[in-house]
């Protein structure tokens, strides 16, 4: 039957720090698990190992059933990558093969027409046809009308550059969640979704009879569609994994049961073993007088020296600590005006006041032109004065030029803080997370090297000093993004998809952090968790409107209500 088992799989990194430690799990046919655990403790690395992209270093990770991946990055590696080729890279490995081999035919058919290549190509197509080809461009089909609204005839050559994240990942989910593989490894499939696109997820996992183990961060995807629940747990000698066999709903109260269980048999263990440790004390410094009392202290001593072989119960996991100091500070009344704004080709005009300690999220569809609107404020609006300039080696990558009409205002003192989604920071890579704190920027003054350990402690960044910037975890560099923007100064924060790649834990130290900071906040979230803690909502419409509403709207039927 189709499943997953991880027996006793380790894992070192390359600069020898153990990353998993005799990891063992089991998902069962039918399952829908859910991978969890803080940034970096190695969700990523273990799926790799069971999609045989890399070799565990101990133990064994087993998938019986077809298996099909979806990695955490799905974007095109090269220009000319087509909505063909992504399919095809997502199919199984007969199919696979046979599309990448004649693609290859018919470009060489392009560059040659000669009678071998004719033969070569002929050959192809009949591998094509008998690895079932032909049938998994038909599903295409219906993958490509469902997230792109074109057919495959029409949309296969199309590049997946000109696709948003979004319309990438419902493509690919659609080819795996339709396609014959037995076994799914989803890596981060919710990012990018819009909620109507998290939705659909979840109703696909409920009811899909695959083996599905997921990595996600979201917790009301994992509160509705995960079955059970891994956790990596953090130690010193790498993570190990405790399973929950219910839902989400119930993890949190059985986490925090079975943590009081492990400090108890670890308090237990500690004092049996200093008993045990007195009494051979105690015992040989009778039998230095007392003959008769020398078995007593041998035997003694071996049921010490067995004890401790068979070593404590297992500990307590390292317990995340980020605290997130966002202090702000006072800024004008009206921190950002707009007044006949429209973003050029995306939304109608539309006028809107923001007021300094706002919480503003950022609401609609993929594509409809939020990212935008904060890239246009993240650059100080429409005629920055200094103060809302942004600086060329700031704390994040300067924002590309909107085109825009009408015009958007920031207010006195107000100064921008950008958080991008997509996490690609030229200006920051190839440099430690140490060497960018010590030189600082012009927003920001460098710190010295003790200091500069110290806020990445707070952080849960401190291992990661050395590291070069884009050898982090997805969440750590949102972390070390919002450490940045924490020590520029902003006093408007402009966060698009903060929480995508955060962990559980660092989402709610984020939640604390926005509350405690004094200044405004304006969001793009499809988090509907992260959402409950905002108090406006600007929605972005499908048919180009910006309103705002009373609650968080997330799909069209709620949108034509909300109307």
């Amino acid at each position: 039957m189709p499943g997953i088992d991880v027996n006793q799989v380790s894992f070192t990194l390359p600069d020898g720090r153990p990353l998993l430690d005799e990891v063992t799990f089991k998902v069962p046919d039918g399952a829908v698990a859910a991978l969890i655990g803080p940034n970096g403790t190695g969700k990523t690395t273990l799926l790799r190992i069971l999609a045989g992209d890399t070799g565990a270093h101990g133990g064994a990770a087993v998938v019986q059933g077809r298996l099909g991946v979806m990695r955490q990055f799905i974007g095109s590696v090269r220009d000319d990558t087509t909505v063909r080729d992504l399919l095809v890279s997502v199919a199984p490995a007969p199919i696979r093969k046979a599309g990448q081999a004649l693609d290859a035919s018919e470009l060489a058919m392009m560059e040659r027409d000669d009678e071998p290549t004719q033969m070569a190509y002929a050959q192809a197509l009949s591998d094509w046809a008998d690895a079932g080809g032909y049938e998994a461009e038909t599903s295409w089909d219906v993958c490509t009308v469902s997230a792109l609204g074109m057919p495959f005839e029409k949309a296969q050559y199309r590049r997946t550059n000109t696709l948003s994240g979004g319309e990438q990942k419902r493509l690919v989910l659609e080819a795996l969640l339709r396609g014959t593989d037995e076994v799914l490894l989803l890596d981060e499939p919710d990012n990018y979704l819009d909620v109507p696109g998290k939705r659909w997820l979840e109703e696909q996992l409920q009811k899909t009879p695959k083996t599905v183990l997921l990595v996600s961060h979201d917790r009301e995807l994992l509160s509705h569609a995960a079955t059970r629940i891994v956790t990596l747990e953090p130690h010193a000698a790498g993570a190990n994994a405790w399973i929950h066999g219910g839902g989400f709903a119930t993890y949190a109260q059985a986490r925090q049961d079975r943590n009081s269980r492990l400090e108890e048999l670890r308090r237990r263990w500690d004092e049996e073993h200093a008993k045990l440790k007195a009494l051979v004390l105690m015992l040989k410094t009778k039998a230095t007088f007392m003959d008769s009392m020398a078995a007593q202290y041998h035997a003694a001593q071996t049921r010490l020296a067995k004890f401790e072989e068979a070593g404590p119960p297992e500990l307590v996991a390292n317990e995340q600590n980020v605290t997130m100091r966002l202090t702000g500070g006072r800024t004008g009344k009206r921190a950002v005006v707009a007044t006949d704004l429209e973003l050029t080709g995306l939304m109608k005009p539309f006028s809107t006041e923001l007021w300094f300690g706002d919480r503003v999220a950022v609401l609609g569809s993929n594509g409809s032109g939020k990212s935008h609107f904060l890239r246009l404020l993240a650059a100080g609006g429409s005629d920055p004065d200094v103060e809302h300039q942004p600086i060329e080696d700031g704390p994040t990558a300067r924002p590309g030029a909107v085109p825009h009409t009408g015009s958007v205002k920031l207010g006195a003192r107000v100064r921008p803080g950008w958080f991008a989604q997509t996490h690609q920071h030229p200006e920051l890579a190839g440099r430690t997370l140490l060497e960018i704190l010590h030189r600082g920027d012009g927003h920001r003054s460098g710190l010295p090297r003790e200091a500069a350990s110290r806020v990445l402690d707070r952080y849960e960044l401190s291992v990661q000093a050395e590291q070069k910037f884009e050898s982090l975890s997805g969440g750590q560099q949102a972390r070390f993004q919002i450490l940045l923007l924490e020590l520029s100064g902003a006093t408007l924060l402009l966060l698009d998809e903060p929480t995508d790649n955060l962990d559980l834990h660092s989402a709610e130290a984020l939640e604390k952090g926005l509350l405690a900071f004094e200044g405004t906040v304006v969001a793009v979230t499809h988090d509907r968790w992260f959402a409950r803690e905002f108090d406006r909502f600007l929605v972005f419409g499908s048919d180009g409107r910006v309103y705002e509403s009373d609650e968080p709207v997330w799909d069209e039927t709620r949108v034509q209500r909300a109307r």
